[in-house]
């Protein structure tokens, strides 16, 4: 089979295919069940293999590279303008054969099985985060309903929650009680499970050299330079550090036309959880503050006083991401640089 180019619209059972020749002419357009796909391309002859990013998407690309096959993977906003009719499997997987063959199309990295474990972890850690906010506002819900008032914050409500339950002084009736005690009880093993996995993550940090050179930079910590190495792709991809950053959405959405340019807030493209760590970074940065008088600390104090603390934080946490490409690329420590005069 004469195929050079091949879109594949990725699903858990049934894949489309939409090959074409060299001369850009349909010459396969088929559906495979998943069993049958690595057999149909171990046929084949190297070719150019388009998939969407999604579920799987970095599994199927890593087999298909052990194949021979040039495999690569898309962002589906990128795909979209080149569906040419209604939206089904098979308008998808062409699509995506058009969008795989164009010259300047950009591709995700596709990630290695080691990265995706250490992902793995970072999301399940993110998901009890997320299972332990809801449970303290649960809590914190429903004591109001009897007049019985926690402040925000999960550092209040670890101490006030054990005095409200233990008070029988309060008007809180035993059934409400006992109920809140079982909640009080999942968000302490929630916090036992969360301090397992911070203390796995510090290990692993630990033990890997780039990492150790990450955490130099104020406000990258472990979470933050293990997500970064497992998540970012080879810093060679990118032209400057300014393009990690965009790669991050840290940059000013533009909108400029008739040489006029405009720009607006941060673009908040790629990796949402990467950037939330470099700014969540910065603001523990920004906080201490005063006692600092290198040359990046007094660069950050003065766009607060011009900027507000926001804007500073996500600035600071541009600049972060810049030296990260930097220290990245070239493989340098990070040196705090004193105020000249």
């Amino acid at each position: 089979m004469n195929v050079t180019t091949i879109g594949i619209d990725l699903a858990k059972t049934v894949f489309s295919i939409h090959g074409t020749n060299q001369h850009g002419k349909v010459v396969v357009r088929k559906r495979l069940n998943r069993p049958k796909l690595l057999a149909f391309f171990a046929q084949l002859p190297p070719c150019l293999i388009g998939m969407e990013a999604c579920s799987g998407a970095h599994h199927w690309a890593r087999e298909l590279s052990k194949l021979g096959h040039d495999a690569r993977i898309i962002a589906p906003r990128f795909v979209a303008p080149y569906r040419k009719s209604s939206k089904n499997d098979d308008n998808d997987a062409e699509a995506i054969c058009e969008a795989v063959s164009r010259p300047n199309m950009r591709f995700v990295p596709i990630k290695t099985a080691d990265q995706q474990a250490v992902l793995c972890l970072h999301r399940i850690r993110r998901g009890l985060t997320k299972e332990r906010t809801a449970q303290i506002n649960q809590i914190r819900g429903l004591l109001a309903e009897f007049g019985l008032i926690i402040p925000q914050g999960r550092y209040h409500a670890r101490h006030r929650i054990p005095e409200i339950l233990e008070d029988a002084e309060n008007g809180l009736p035993m059934l409400a009680r006992r109920l809140l005690n079982n909640i009080n009880q999942r968000i302490l093993q929630l916090d036992e499970e969360i301090l397992a996995y911070d203390r796995e993550i510090e290990a692993m940090a630990r033990r890997d050299e780039q990492a150790k050179r990450l955490m130099a930079i104020p406000g990258i910590g472990p979470q933050t330079a293990t997500a970064i190495l497992a998540s970012a792709p080879n810093p060679r991809q990118f032209k400057s550090g300014r393009h990690f950053a965009a790669w991050l959405g840290l940059v000013p959405r533009q909108y400029s036309t008739g040489g006029k340019p405009r720009l607006g807030r941060i673009t908040k493209r790629g990796d949402k959880y990467l950037r939330t760590l470099l700014i969540h970074g910065t603001r523990a940065v920004i906080a201490k503050l005063a006692d600092k008088h290198d040359q990046l600390s007094e660069w950050a104090k003065g766009l607060v006083e011009r900027r507000g603390y926001k804007r500073a934080a996500v600035a600071l946490a541009a600049k972060n991401a810049r030296i990260i490409w930097a220290l990245l690329m070239n493989q340098t420590e990070f040196k705090t640089q004193p105020v000249e005069g």
